[in-house]
């Protein structure tokens, strides 16, 4: 499966911004999906991930309660809804799909995660 991510940009701290993550030449509502992201001169880290059946969800502790993953598996996306941005947020964020097809449990490591999307620059600034 193929990954297009976008929506990323520069957001004032306590901002609001959504994510989006195309997915084109596979069976996406079969995979499950996870966001990670960059930050300059560090790791890659997880921050989301969500089922194929998006009935399970998963969120790092530095953004529990402040994002929120979905997806619409009608239109092949995966969606990071990000609320109370902090400069610390800042980072290229990365859409994964699982390289397992229909994992039953949902997986945080990055390893676990066969295609990758571009990933999209979020700014945290004022």
């Amino acid at each position: 499966v193929q990954l297009q991510a976008s929506g990323g940009g520069l957001v004032q701290p306590g901002g609001s911004l959504r994510l989006s993550c195309e997915a084109s030449g596979g069976t996406f509502s079969t995979y499950n999906m996870g966001w990670f992201r960059q930050a300059p001169g560090k790791e890659r880290e997880f921050v989301a991930a969500i089922g194929w059946g998006a009935g399970r969800k998963l969120y790092a502790d530095s953004v529990k309660a402040r994002f929120a993953i979905s997806r619409d598996n009608t239109k092949n996306t995966v969606y990071l809804q990000m609320n109370s941005l902090k400069p610390e947020d800042t980072a290229v964020y990365f859409c994964a799909a699982d390289r397992q097809r229909a994992r039953i449990i949902v997986v945080v490591d990055a390893a676990e995660f066969g295609s990758w999307g571009q990933g999209t620059q979020l700014t945290v600034s004022s």
